[in-house]
């Protein structure tokens, strides 16, 4: 194991999204690292994700990723880069994808430029759909050696972003790692991804909707379990490395909304299937062994029924918060 990586004050980009605002939690809250949260504010971030934090821990700048002035003013600042920033939804991937390549390429680019300028360190998150799919009944699961074979236009933008993180590294010595994670859950996730959609769906008494035969597979984890690992990975992980977080999460789609719907009090059967979307990925797995053996991490949420209940109970509490998007979305919101 490497020496211990000390940050005293890291960037996290896109942590006004779901996952970056939940690692900006985390680390404000198990940590005495202050953090600078940079993020372009469209429609997937919000500063209410990181309200309630201490300001003299955890600021917001406004301000876009591929903006290399910009970059050269916050990074030097700073000990390291957590590079969550990212066009996500496939869906969208498939009606538009310039903004995925121009987010996800580019952007990891300009931060990669500006690491290397500043001499400092990059964390990169991206996620297992770089992968492309497994067989329902393949009993193999992805590995950090599994080779890149990515379906839609978000996936091959972020495997693009990967290949450049290695480049960087091996070509200029820059110190960075990687980590791919499964299907993150958890409180303030936008209402276009699966579960708030679900859920929410539920609150406003609408019958949810299913793409295809329902059989298609993702590995769950909470998100605060995935905050944790990246900090393990950032602080203790070898330079150079891969790591893929996972925490032995996989669900089909089907069992997911039926056990959303019982814990709501609605039959399991109360949905509509709805057409398959194109190029619709069957099954995600990760092998995290890496990690655990390496780092010794661990998830701390391995009860899936509890931790869906905790996420029923925030969006439950915070219609407040999910109503604008979901309202935004329009008749968008229903399908999945």
């Amino acid at each position: 194991m490497t020496d211990e990586f000390k940050p005293r004050h890291v960037i996290v980009t896109g942590g006004a999204g779901f996952i970056g605002s939940n690692f900006a939690r985390w680390v404000a809250e198990n940590t005495d690292c202050r953090v600078t949260v940079l993020d372009k504010l469209t429609y997937a971030g919000n500063p209410e994700n990181l309200a309630g934090l201490d300001p003299d821990r955890v600021r917001l700048v406004v301000g876009d990723i591929c903006d290399a002035a910009l970059l050269d003013e916050l990074v030097p600042e700073a000990d390291a880069v957590v590079h969550y920033a990212a066009e996500s939804h496939n869906d969208n991937s498939i009606a538009g994808p310039e903004p995925f390549v121009r987010t996800n390429v580019q952007g990891t680019f300009e931060l990669l430029e500006a690491c290397r300028r500043h001499g400092r360190r990059l964390h990169h998150v991206s996620t297992d759909e770089v992968y492309g799919d497994l067989a329902l009944d393949d009993p193999a699961r992805f590995t950090e050696e599994t080779p890149y074979r990515p379906s839609s236009p978000y996936s091959s933008s972020k495997a693009a972003s990967d290949m450049l993180v290695r480049a960087w590294h091996r070509t200029y010595g820059l110190p960075v790692t990687i980590s791919n994670c499964s299907n993150n859950y958890g409180p303030y996730q936008h209402v276009e991804k699966f579960i708030p959609r679900q859920i929410t769906n539920v609150l406003d008494g609408a019958r949810p909707k299913l793409y295809g035969d329902g059989r298609n597979v993702r590995d769950w984890i909470h998100t605060e379990d995935h905050s944790s690992a990246v900090w393990a990975i950032l602080t203790r992980g070898r330079v150079g490395e891969t790591y893929l977080i996972g925490a032995d999460g996989e669900r089909d789609n089907v069992t997911v909304l039926r056990d959303i719907l019982r814990a709501m009090g609605r039959p399991e059967d109360d949905f509509d299937w709805v057409r398959d979307r194109p190029g619709h990925d069957r099954r995600y797995a990760i092998d995290a062994a890496k990690l655990r053996r390496e780092l010794g991490w661990e998830p701390a949420h391995t009860d899936f029924a509890e931790g869906l209940a905790q996420t029923i109970a925030w969006y439950r509490d915070n219609e407040a918060w999910w109503r604008p998007a979901k309202e935004a979305l329009g008749k968008k919101a229903d399908v999945f």
